[in-house]
């Protein structure tokens, strides 16, 4: 069982008292770059989505070698929940209010909000947002 399965829906599971995050792409990079700024979540639970992990690998392979980038990605792949059709229609929904979303920070915000965490990114376009961990770079 990944550690993604055990977390409740409600953040209301025992999960020892440490905190939840839906981490965005922006995230997860700033995480592996080591920005102070992030260090806090370093031991927060994660969660992500298969659209963030895709987007990790491709903004790490332009910036390390493959060999890394692809460790990397596997480090954070456990932490993936599943995304819904409903998931899917609502973060579509945002993004016709959003336009400067991209599709998977749609889908991403919409995910934490059916787990009931926090979005946890430093993108601008999230700053103003309700229920957004905003980390500024």
């Amino acid at each position: 069982m990944n550690q993604t399965e055990n977390l409740g829906m409600n953040n209301g599971g025992d999960n020892g008292g440490v905190e939840i995050y839906f981490f965005d792409t922006y995230a997860l990079i700033e995480i592996i770059k080591g920005n102070n700024n992030f260090k806090k979540y370093i031991n927060s639970l994660i969660i992500t989505t298969i659209f963030n992990i895709a987007e990790l690998n491709y903004n790490l392979k332009k910036e390390m070698k493959k060999d890394l980038a692809e460790e990397y990605t596997k480090d954070y792949f456990d932490f993936i929940v599943n995304v819904t059709l409903n998931d899917i229609k609502e973060a579509m929904d945002l993004k016709t209010k959003n336009r400067k979303l991209s599709i998977p920070d749609a889908i991403g915000y919409t995910i934490a909000k059916r787990y009931k965490v926090k979005f946890l990114t430093g993108d601008e376009d999230f700053r103003n947002f309700q229920n957004v961990e905003f980390v500024k770079k």
